[in-house]
C-alpha cells in the first residue's frame, strides 16, 4: 500500500455536489493506493503506522493530539510511467481487492481511536484542502519492513 499524508488545517471531499467528508482544525489528508500485492496485512501495518506518525504540530501525532483523518482512494497512486507517456495502471489493484483494504485501513485508524472521514471509493470526487507547512510524507508498506536507505 502507499499512501500520500498531507498536514492540513482544514479538508473536504465532494461527490456529485454533495460533502461526503470534512474537517476542520489540524488533521491528515490520506491519499491512499492498494497495489495487487497487498493484503490486510498492509494495511494494519500502515494504519498503526499512520495514526501514530508525528508529523502534526509540536511533532504530535493523529492519536495524541486527537486530530482526525480524511481518507480518500487513490488507485494512481500505483501509476506506472517508465515507458510511453500513458501511465500503465497494472500495479494497482481492481476495485474488488482494493476496496475491502481501503476500508480495513480506515477502520485500523478508528481502531486507533482516530476520527476517520472518508471519500467514496471508485467515485469522481473533488478533494480541497488548506496544506499546512507544506507538509508532505509518502509512505510505502514496501520500505516499511526493510532496512533504512541513505
Amino acid at each position: 500500500m502507499r499512501a500520500v499524508l498531507q498536514r492540513a488545517r482544514s479538508a473536504s471531499v465532494t461527490v456529485a455536489g454533495e460533502v461526503v467528508g470534512t474537517f476542520e482544525g489540524a488533521g491528515l489528508v490520506i491519499l491512499l493506493g492498494v497495489s495487487t500485492q497487498d493484503t490486510g496485512a498492509e494495511a494494519d501495518a500502515l494504519a498503526a503506522k499512520v495514526a501514530t506518525l508525528r508529523m502534526l504540530d509540536g511533532e504530535a501525532s493523529l492519536v495524541s493530539a486527537g486530530a482526525p483523518a480524511l481518507v480518500v482512494s487513490q488507485f494512481t497512486l500505483y501509476g506506472d510511467v517508465r515507458k510511453g507517456r500513458r501511465p500503465s495502471w497494472t500495479g494497482a489493484a481492481r476495485p474488488e481487492h482494493a476496496e475491502p483494504l481501503y476500508e480495513r485501513f480506515a477502520a485500523g485508524l478508528e481502531a486507533e481511536g482516530v476520527r476517520v472521514e472518508r471519500g467514496v471509493f471508485g467515485a469522481q470526487m473533488d478533494v480541497t484542502l488548506v496544506n499546512d507547512g507544506p507538509f508532505t510524507l509518502v509512505v510505502d508498506t514496501a520500505d516499511l519492513a526493510g532496512p533504512r536507505r541513505g
